[in-house]
């Protein structure tokens, strides 16, 4: 009964009056129900009214319409847009979805905007599966199974149970609880290889690092009873991935690529035009993919080691090719 109350205002405020024939019709009940129905709405508070006559019908009191709740017409657009987002990221259903977004543009008597598309998955699409499986995973707290590739280790088989999905700087991780190592690890998603969603459920951990702030300051309100004084600080977590900071020199005619990879803060452009990129990364490969895809327009300065990597690579790659 409640989700057809709450149909028949959205009704009401798209198409102005409705005659109890009509909402009969569409709700698949006897007009008596309907205007038990209205009843049950003018008690509620809403004001609505029948209208005999030839264009009579049941409407909703012009200011009512109006008023929209006090929601301007900026945050209605504001609640719109939002929810546009959510769709994209959320696990639900299609159809329900499209239905909710409808009911509320018709409340507002507004269209909402499709202002953002997201897709997970790498442009050669081979891994949309992969991030839809891990999403609902997270949502339905579904153990996951999947081969990974550590770094300088041999392929491993892990058990997890996923927490979130990361986008850090160029690509995707996986912070979940690993049933191996008895801990939270983050897995980087390109690493991942044969994932598999289990039957099995999990209660999710809190892990420490997520604790909200006003939990842990609630523990040490209960300490400061027993002891003088307490100070308590919310540290953040010495990251899992350690960034090596990297000086990288780039000739100025690479202009229109470097702001695809740096942000203009990285920068300092010298006098010559070129440019010096400041940048701090977690040594991997993808660094040296990084170093390399300038080719000869990009020179290590800093660290030094970094440097001697990148020269045996070069003399490694002239190898392949004599």
């Amino acid at each position: 009964m409640l989700e057809r109350l709450i149909s028949m205002i959205y009704i009401l405020m798209n198409k102005g009056t409705v005659t109890a024939g009509e909402l009969a019709e569409r709700f698949e009940v006897s007009t008596r129900t309907i205007y038990r129905d209205i009843e049950a709405l003018s008690i509620a508070g809403i004001p609505v009214y029948c209208k005999k006559g030839k264009n009579g019908g049941i409407s909703l009191t012009e200011e009512f319409v109006l008023n929209k709740m006090l929601i301007t017409k900026e945050e209605q657009q504001e609640i719109l847009a939002a929810l546009v987002g959510l769709k994209e990221t959320e696990v639900s259903d299609e159809n329900r979805e499209q239905e909710t977004l409808k009911k509320l543009g018709d409340f507002f008597q507004t269209e909402p905007v499709p202002w953002v598309n997201i897709d997970l998955s790498d442009w050669s699409g081979l891994r949309k599966q992969m991030y839809e499986d891990i999403k609902r995973a997270i949502l339905t707290h579904h153990v996951i199974e999947f081969d990974y590739y550590g770094q300088n280790r041999p392929m491993s088989h892990r058990v997890v149970e996923p927490v979130q999905l990361q986008f850090k700087e160029y690509t995707w991780y996986l912070r979940a609880y690993c049933r191996e190592r008895k801990d939270f690890r983050t897995f980087k998603l390109f690493r991942m290889q044969r994932l598999e969603v289990q039957e099995e459920t999990f209660v999710p951990k809190r892990e420490p690092s997520l604790l909200q702030k006003d939990e842990i300051v609630g523990e040490a309100e209960k300490s400061a009873k027993t002891v003088v004084s307490t100070k308590v600080e919310c540290q953040t977590p010495e990251p899992e991935f350690p960034v090596t900071p990297l000086t990288i020199w780039i000739d100025k005619k690479e202009a229109y690529r470097i702001y695809d990879r740096f942000d203009e803060s990285e920068l300092e452009q010298l006098p010559d035009g070129n440019f010096l990129a400041h940048c701090a990364y977690p040594l991997d490969e993808w660094v040296y993919s990084l170093i390399l895809w300038f080719g000869p327009s990009a020179k290590v300065l800093e660290p030094e080691f970094i440097r001697d990597e990148v020269h045996e690579r070069i003399k490694k790659m002239m190898e392949n090719y004599n």
